[in-house]
């Protein structure tokens, strides 16, 4: 990217330092600018940027609800350094209140962002478009709906959390009231329609890909659009905002129910239809999942479709034609999602910490090199899944020949190997990337290559999420990591999700099964009606709605996994609550005995309930604001 558009964006961050007011944030400030501001096609394009600055700052997945409160990864919450942001880990360990809420994007406090700031950065770049008289009509439409997007993008980000939100379409003109700014919530239906007229006046006029990568990698594309029109449609479609009984007599100070506790199946076929319109899009543009192709790098085809599923994270998303949307800054957590590998990389505790851990039930969601869940698998031993067994020839691409681990960590399909380090696996890349010559991972006791026998230094689990670092980043006594950008949107995740609102609306199909096999033929696996038939101690699963829609949702979770999406799809399937019902467990990390090491401990038990699927609004704010009401159960 030039070094142009880096200054431009790091000018937006800075505006978005400024402290926020209260009411929303919905009457402008700094009014005696606006006229510099505007004065010309420059000052305007540096507004744009401002107006994405908050869309930038989500690139921390330790402050996206998606991320930190699946459980897909654990961390410790008891180190005695703390450098990163543990708000949002906290929160499945009960931390949720709502004197203080954490990662509130209400008022853009305790590691949230001030959406509804951004929100008027939008209304005052609309009021203001016409101001430069050396815009061309073409940029200007361009910009125009960029800025549209961006408004439907932070309202429906306060929507996934908050539900029912005031619709902000205008600014308050600066001599409004105070009754006046204190806005009341719109039922979330509508909330949903906003957001989708918003998205269908921005497609039009946004370019379908970016022509100048150099300069414009970032900004919002038609396809982006499209798809983005998908997931919220399938949101407003799912169960915790279609005809959720949890919300019945949720309404305004005025009487006005804010939730519909009525199923509406039609909300599905909207959700279909945009889907496939995306997938269309994209098709058109020339997206199409990711296959791994370096000639510079020798694999056989066991080490390919590992590096398949990683690279199709982290590959430069210039040369990854699945990615459908990534943000600008680049992820920042590699070193804590890589073990260490080396006695020198235990040295280097700072850049290589190795403390995002995942927990066995994460690791165990994934399927079988049969395409089937392990407790399904009829070729599985699963009552013996944590026998001990070392590693040999035929699976030596995937466990250390002669080392000691368990029946679990055999014959588990590429996706598998692909996301999870475990003790005893093979760990393609830093560094080395000849097939015969690889690292391995010892994560047991407090060996060199574990790290020294502290807090800060060791995985609590015993397993890594792996997808997450790049395989030509080295972390060793050098700290060299190659970056990458944590998709929003990938083209796999679209193609799932066209499949769930297909079942939704018709129960199991044709059309439907055959997107969910693209993605497993991908990662190596057979189709969804074949694996079942041939493997699972439950053959007719997918021929039924709620077969299938199982079988989509652990499709999703896997497929995406440690993407900052199961999350969110847990929340909208109203499925977190079972999730996070059990507790979170790892390996016996402390042990260097195999024998040992191999038993299950709890390390989080985590505290979550009806409440906890919305945010609750600051108490000071329902204050303020009297119109206002509080989401239920706070």
């Amino acid at each position: 990217m030039k070094r142009h558009y880096k200054i431009l964006l790091l000018l937006a961050l800075l505006f978005t330092g400024a402290s926020c007011k209260k009411y929303l944030d919905v009457v402008p400030d700094n009014t005696g600018t606006l006229e510099y501001a505007f004065r010309n096609r420059n000052e305007a394009e540096n507004y744009l940027f401002t107006c994405y600055a908050t869309l930038q700052q989500l690139y921390d997945p330790t402050a996206n609800v998606g991320f930190t409160t699946s459980a897909e990864i654990i961390y410790p919450n008891n180190l005695t350094n703390h450098p990163l942001m543990e708000t949002g880990f906290d929160l499945i360990r009960g931390s949720q209140n709502s004197a203080n809420p954490g990662l509130n994007f209400w008022d853009g406090e305790n590691g949230g962002q001030a959406m509804w700031r951004s929100i008027r950065r939008c209304n005052i770049m609309l009021d203001n478009i016409n101001e430069p008289v050396d815009l061309t009509p073409t940029e200007k439409a361009r910009w125009i709906a960029e800025v549209k997007f961006l408004k439907a993008y932070y309202h429906y980000y306060l929507l996934r959390l908050y539900g029912p939100i005031p619709i902000i379409k205008t600014n308050l003109d600066i001599t409004a009231s105070t009754e006046q700014v204190r806005i009341a919530r719109s039922p979330v239906d509508s909330v949903f329609s906003y957001i989708v007229q918003l998205l269908d006046e921005a497609a039009p006029d946004l370019p379908p890909v970016i022509q100048n990568q150099a300069q414009e990698f970032g900004r919002i594309t038609s396809v982006i659009a499209l798809s983005v029109k998908a997931e919220v449609l399938a949101t407003q479609a799912s169960p915790l905002f279609n005809g959720n009984p949890d919300y019945a007599g949720v309404k305004n100070i005025n009487g006005q129910p804010l939730f519909s506790t009525t199923y509406d199946a039609s909300k599905w076929q909207k959700a279909a239809d945009a889907a496939k319109t995306a997938i269309d899009a994209c098709t058109a543009a020339g997206l199409k999942l990711y296959t791994f192709n370096d000639p510079s790098v020798t694999v056989n085809d066991s080490l390919a479709k590992v590096l398949t599923i990683q690279n199709a994270v982290t590959m430069k998303w210039d040369q990854n034609p699945e990615l459908i949307w990534a943000l600008n800054p680049v992820f920042p957590d590699q070193g804590y999602a890589t073990p260490r590998l080396t006695s020198l990389s235990a040295i280097n505790i700072f850049s290589n910490p190795s403390t995002f851990a995942v927990p066995i039930n994460t690791a165990e969601l994934f399927y079988t090199d049969k395409g089937v869940p392990l407790d399904e698998d009829k070729t599985f031993d699963y009552s013996n899944r944590l026998t001990l067994r070392n590693g040999d020839y035929a699976n030596r691409f995937y466990i250390d020949q002669g080392y000691t681990t368990i029946n679990e960590h055999f014959g588990r399909e590429a996706r598998f190997y692909a996301n999870i380090g475990f003790d005893g696996g093979i760990w393609f890349g830093n560094g080395k990337t000849n097939m015969n010559d690889l690292y391995h991972i010892e994560a047991r006791g407090n060996s060199a290559l574990a790290g020294p026998k502290d807090l800060n230094t060791l995985n609590i689990t015993g397993y890594w999420p792996k997808k997450l670092a790049n395989y030509l980043s080295v972390y060793d006594d050098g700290f060299i990591p190659v970056d990458f950008h944590l998709p929003l949107m990938r083209l796999s995740g679209l193609y799932l999700l066209y499949a769930e609102a297909l079942n939704e609306v018709n129960g199991p199909s044709s059309q439907a099964i055959s997107y969910i096999d693209q993605v497993r033929a991908r990662a190596g696996l057979g189709g969804v009606i074949s694996s079942w038939s041939n493997y699972s101690k439950n053959p007719t699963k997918p021929t039924t709605q709620a077969g299938l829609r199982a079988i989509i949702h652990q499709e999703r979770r896997i497929e995406l996994c440690f993407e900052a999406q199961s999350g969110w799809d847990l929340r909208r399937w109203k499925e977190l609550q079972d999730v996070l019902s059990t507790p979170q467990q790892g390996w016996n990390i402390y042990e260097t005995d195999a024998g040992n090491y191999y038993h299950p401990r709890t390390v989080l038990i985590p505290v979550f309930g009806i409440q906890n699927y919305l945010w609750p609004i600051k108490d000071n704010d329902l204050i303020i604001d009297n119109n206002l009401v509080q989401n239920p159960y706070w």
